[in-house]
């Protein structure tokens, strides 16, 4: 008979995901703790049969102007017995967004896109969402498993070319920082760009808030590519359960021509093994051969250049609580034709 319980001890969400393949730190104890900073409310859902853990769900309110949801990102993380799990959660989730007065509740499993994970999902109600959840459905991973001269090798030979050039370059230097103040140096940079490319960045709050949760426990470090002392390329890597996450990144265009991204880059790789990481999550990928003009398809381009394969999973899916949510149907779809997704 399975159970669930509301979870109160870190180590043990922390050790059943240890042992799941399919995860990302969206699904970790502390990204809970991250989403309480940003003034959600959380839940921390176990699902059990007798004493045996065999999922886990962090589920966030999300109060947006469009209406309130539940939302779980990268999740739920489940062991085995899909369907029967999904069921009994789904039943939680009702009551939870019942009381809450949430319009529907928002999903996103790292699950095969396959046909028999989509019938698992419109078995029980659910229906594809007109937007991704704020996390990816498609990613590029790296086997970190190679020595660093074979990594080297299997990387594209312009990639490697770069790296070297880059490498040979006195007046680039790459820094690591855990200073929590130097998020504001990130910031600065990826507002630059943001104002360039036309796109909205993730608010001041929310990377300050992520690097504060996760550097606090080691699990995250800011990488900035200099040039002349000057910052050129920057990003925000987190290290949680033997993966390294390539999550937030900006770079300057006017010093493109130094390749500064791609050194940086090589050095995050780097460190990720020298924390024992067994793989590197590039974090989103869209194919460039069939999505040329979609704007993650440069991006893209950049991370295939370091080897490693695509990991398509299924697409983010929602389960309709009351008829508010086809306001927000409305407004994600208009939204999304607008970024050209």
């Amino acid at each position: 008979m399975l159970t669930i319980k509301e979870m109160s001890q870190k180590e043990v969400w922390e050790n059943f995901l240890l042992g799941c393949q399919k995860k990302t730190f969206l699904d970790s104890w502390n990204w809970g703790e991250f989403q309480k900073m940003m003034g959600n409310k959380i839940w921390r859902l176990g699902v059990y049969s007798k004493n045996d853990l065999m999922a886990l769900a962090l589920v966030s309110e999300i109060k947006a102007r469009r209406g309130t949801f539940l939302l779980i990102q990268h999740g739920p993380v489940i062991k085995d017995n899909k369907l029967e799990i999904l069921k009994i959660l789904l039943e939680k989730l009702k009551k939870i967004g019942k009381d809450e007065n949430c319009s529907f509740i928002r999903v996103n499993p790292l699950w095969e896109r396959d046909q028999k994970s989509q019938n698992i999902l419109e078995n029980l109600g659910f229906r594809k969402a007109p937007i991704h959840a704020n996390a990816y459905e498609d990613t590029w991973k790296l086997d970190l498993a190679p020595s660093k001269d074979e990594l080297l090798m299997n990387m594209r030979k312009t990639t490697r070319y770069l790296i070297r050039q880059a490498i040979k370059n006195q007046d680039i230097t790459i820094e690591k920082s855990a200073n929590l103040n130097d998020i504001e140096l990130y910031q600065k940079l990826n507002n630059k760009v943001a104002k360039r490319q036309n796109f909205v960045p993730f608010s001041f709050k929310y990377v300050r808030n992520e690097f504060e949760v996760f550097s606090k426990y080691n699990n995250a470090l800011l990488f900035f590519g200099k040039y002349k002392g000057e910052i050129a390329a920057a990003a925000l890597i987190i290290f949680w359960s033997g993966i390294g996450f390539y999550h937030q990144a900006a770079s300057d265009s006017k010093y493109a021509r130094f390749s500064i991204p791609y050194l940086l880059q090589w050095e995050v790789i780097k460190e990720a093994k020298k924390r024992e990481c067994v793989l590197y999550d590039f974090w989103g990928y869209v194919s460039p051969q069939k999505h040329p003009y979609h704007p993650w398809a440069g991006p893209t381009l950049f991370k295939m250049g370091f080897g490693g394969k695509a990991y398509e999973y299924i697409k983010t899916q929602d389960y309709v609580l009351s008829s508010k949510y086809w306001l927000n149907y409305i407004i994600e779809t208009i939204r999304k034709r607008k970024r050209g997704l």
